[in-house]
């Protein structure tokens, strides 16, 4: 699951996600809930090939996946213990991409 829009429907397809620009067009938020209450669980920089994608993480999943991964690294403008950003290059395969994103999800909404 490298391609954008792969990537772009499978954040979508979690219930109740939406997409919103609250940092304007450089970031695409995707986030889950309604109004004020509603949480950030990815990021998609705008203009990056490969995808740059931004990802709430457990903090000892978070630092096992950057010592293993080298396209995975410390959020981007986020909290470094929380967050994770992957370049979405196809080192991390699709299903542990995909997990990845569960995760982030459930993080917020559990």
């Amino acid at each position: 699951m490298k391609d954008k829009k792969e990537i772009q429907e499978y954040l979508l397809a979690r219930p109740n996600a939406w997409l919103d620009f609250p940092f304007g067009p450089e970031a695409e938020v995707y986030k889950v809930g309604e109004g004020k209450d509603a949480k950030m669980f990815a990021i998609i920089q705008a203009g990056k090939d490969p995808v740059n994608l931004s990802l709430k993480c457990d903090p000892n999943l978070a630092e096992h996946l950057r010592e293993k991964f080298v396209t995975v690294m410390p959020g981007y403008h986020l909290n470094k213990k929380h967050w994770n950003t992957i370049v979405c290059s196809g080192e991390l395969s699709e299903q542990e991409l995909q997990d990845l994103i569960d995760l982030s999800y459930r993080l917020v909404t559990e």
